[in-house]
């Protein structure tokens, strides 16, 4: 076998274990936040409710993106995972002090409205950059 294809393959275990981690961390994070909300992301999305779809689709992204400088800056799986928790909780603190201010964002939601639903994925996007470029230590 080639040498640069053997160097290359020799960080494939840490590629899968890092992987495991950010997708483990991902499928946890969207348990846990439509446990949080109040409505079903999931029964609203099959019933082809767009603004459900648009809204829960920032939460995700805006989790994904400090996971993913996480795992570009870390120095260890445990560092991800800590990172993660992190991005996690403040994500959902999002959704929590966004519906503060918004208090008819479920109801709005619920209704399809697409408008209130991508106010609400602007701000988790928000939140999930500024988290991402703090976690560049």
């Amino acid at each position: 076998m080639d040498n640069a294809l053997l160097a290359s393959l020799s960080g494939l275990p840490s590629f899968i274990l890092y992987m495991a981690i950010a997708i483990g961390l991902f499928l946890a994070f969207m348990k846990i936040y439509t446990m949080v909300t109040p409505h079903d992301e999931h029964a609203l999305i099959r019933a082809n409710n767009a603004a459900a779809s648009i809204s829960y689709g920032g939460a995700m992204i805006g989790f994904v993106l400090p996971i993913a400088s996480a795992v570009q800056n870390s120095i260890s799986l445990l560092d991800v995972l800590v990172w993660g928790v992190v991005a996690g909780v403040l994500q959902i603190l999002c959704f929590l002090v966004f519906r503060l201010f918004h208090r008819d964002i479920v109801a709005r939601i619920e209704q399809g409205e697409t408008a209130a639903a991508m106010h609400l994925a602007a701000a988790s996007l928000s939140v999930g950059l500024l988290n991402a470029a703090a976690m560049t230590y």
